[in-house]
């Protein structure tokens, strides 16, 4: 009785985490972030322009701080309808398919996905406080590649082909200064939808 006890147990806590697995990993909230990237790219190109920066004349470009402040804004703004799609499109696909969405595996998929993130943030904004803002698009693609990664073992194997083409973009554009934002709009944009496209068509 006591085994067939916790071969019950053993099989719910199965199908918990394959079912938190297959919920956090949406090809529509992939979409999503990925054009809210592109446009936030496209706003900075033009924004670049409006200031009088002619983003691919490769020349050295001085900011102002007033420009640099505006730039964080917008991958701040970038950054929530990003995870507001992730949000909106977990809950409504976990409503879906009745499956539970705070599950031991989704947090240990969070933390996995958060210690990277959390570090390539600091690294990030250390490079901002000493000006060394041609590193902070490659230094974002790789700690965010790691990060997806890190994170895979706790849901569906596809993420980390998506972490492996942040990182070899951002080693990439390691030798490449001065064209991040090219080399962002990649990565964050068309990766993120040619990624959910894929995933959304595999697993719909």
């Amino acid at each position: 009785m006591n085994q067939k006890h916790q071969e019950d147990l053993s099989h719910i806590r199965s199908m918990m985490e394959r079912s938190s697995r297959f919920i956090s990993l949406s090809g529509l909230s992939g979409v999503f972030a990925g054009l809210s990237a592109l446009i936030g790219g496209l706003y900075v190109y033009l924004l670049f322009k409006a200031n009088g920066l002619d983003y691919f004349d490769g020349e050295h470009k001085l900011y102002s701080v007033d420009l640099v402040y505006e730039l964080v804004f917008i991958a701040i703004i970038i950054l929530f309808f990003a995870l507001t799609f992730g949000i909106f499109f977990t809950i409504r696909k976990s409503r879906k398919y009745n499956l539970p969405i705070w599950t031991t595996a989704t947090k240990k998929m969070l933390v996995n996905l958060a210690i990277p993130l959390l570090v390539g943030g600091v690294f990030s904004l250390a490079l901002l406080y000493h000006q060394i803002y041609v590193l902070i698009a490659p230094a974002t693609l790789l700690f965010y590649g790691l990060a997806l990664i890190n994170a895979e073992k706790y849901t569906f194997s596809d993420i980390k082909y998506l972490g492996f083409c942040e990182l070899i973009l951002g080693c990439v554009s390691l030798f490449f200064l001065g064209y991040g934002l090219v080399f962002w709009i990649i990565g964050f944009g068309v990766l993120h939808i040619l990624y959910g496209l894929i995933v959304f068509k595999k697993y719909k």
